[in-house]
């Protein structure tokens, strides 16, 4: 198995710098140069070639010929941009070509800069160490953002990141996977329909900083909240998302009611229910017995509680449950 890129150059002490060039005394003056103060130096000569050294080493920054045969530099940017793996990666065009046409070109298709033909190597390295610190900075503050989001994780809170216009899941921490999975038997790319369907339906509430309601989605005895928290980045579509996840159980509910009113576990798993609202069919549904066997718990459930209806039972189970659990949905 080949090694990752990470792991074959060493980033501790230098930056990756990718030159790409047609001309072999413009690389080699630029790579001397470069070389000579510590980078770490790649070269391509050919379009097709820069893809895909830059895919395999993921650079620190790109210096790019605009003018190449076959595939320009124009293209190469283009379809630097368009790799996810590569998007982040600071292109600055090294271009002859000072018409202004040009220099948009070379902006429009992803640089973040240029310098022109005769090249100076002192200047390119000025022009590089800017857009290197900002790259720095930027994967900082990506870096600091991901462990706050995985520290969550520790207190029962996931999160993920949702793209508004497609649905598309751009982040993810670990439990959140877990609890998607759980959930909805559901992973990336796509977020579940139901989560994009809520989120679509209060984007333009939303997008005016009014908190919309929280979605539940609940399976058994355990209920999985989403929270809309705030928007990470501006886009078409509505641009990306950060949800908050909490899942609660009731567990703890039903133990308290079984010791409160000395129920077995079942007769207190059908009391939960009924506070819930839930017919003795659905209740049935969920436990995976007959109507009539849970109407029999429930008939038992009454004398035990001293009640005789069932609205009696719920509203009794209810003013005890807030007592011990005030955080409890009924």
């Amino acid at each position: 198995m080949l090694p990752e890129p990470e792991a074959i150059l060493d980033r501790s002490n230098s930056d990756v710098v990718l030159i790409v060039d047609d001309v072999p005394d413009n690389l080699a003056v630029l790579h001397d140069a470069l070389d000579e103060s510590g980078y770490t130096v790649l070269v391509a000569t050919r379009g097709e070639t820069a893809l895909q050294r830059a895919a395999q080493a993921l650079p620190d920054i790109v210096l790019l010929d605009a003018m190449m045969p076959g595939m320009d530099g124009f293209e190469v940017a283009r379809r630097l941009k368009a790799n996810p793996a590569t998007a982040h990666i600071p292109i600055i065009f090294m271009t002859g070509l000072t018409e202004t046409e040009h220099l948009v070109a070379a902006l429009e298709a992803g640089g973040v800069d240029y310098v022109t033909k005769p090249i100076k190597p002192k200047e390119v390295m000025a022009r590089m160490n800017v857009h290197l610190q900002s790259a720095r900075r930027a994967r900082q503050q990506v870096h600091q953002a991901g462990q706050a989001r995985n520290a969550l994780d520790a207190f029962g809170y996931a999160s993920i990141t949702v793209r508004a216009s497609d649905g598309k899941l751009m982040w993810q921490t670990p439990l959140a996977r877990d609890l998607l999975r759980d959930y909805f038997g559901t992973s990336a790319p796509q977020a579940p329909k139901l989560v994009v369907d809520w989120l679509q339906q209060h984007l333009p509430a939303a997008q005016q900083q009014i908190e919309p309601p929280r979605l539940s989605v609940e399976q058994g005895a355990r209920r999985l909240s989403f929270r809309l928290h705030q928007q990470t980045g501006d886009g078409e579509g509505g641009g990306d998302w950060l949800i908050v996840m909490r899942e609660v159980s009731d567990a703890a509910v039903i133990e308290a009611m079984s010791l409160s009113f000395k129920l077995t576990t079942r007769e207190a798993e059908v009391l939960y229910w009924v506070v819930k609202g839930k017919t003795n069919r659905d209740i049935g549904e969920i436990l995976g017995s007959s109507p009539a066997t849970v109407k029999k718990h429930l008939e038992r459930v009454y004398v035990k509680m001293g009640v005789e209806t069932r609205t009696a039972a719920a509203g009794v189970a209810m003013t005890k449950i807030r007592q011990l659990h005030p955080q409890f949905e009924g």
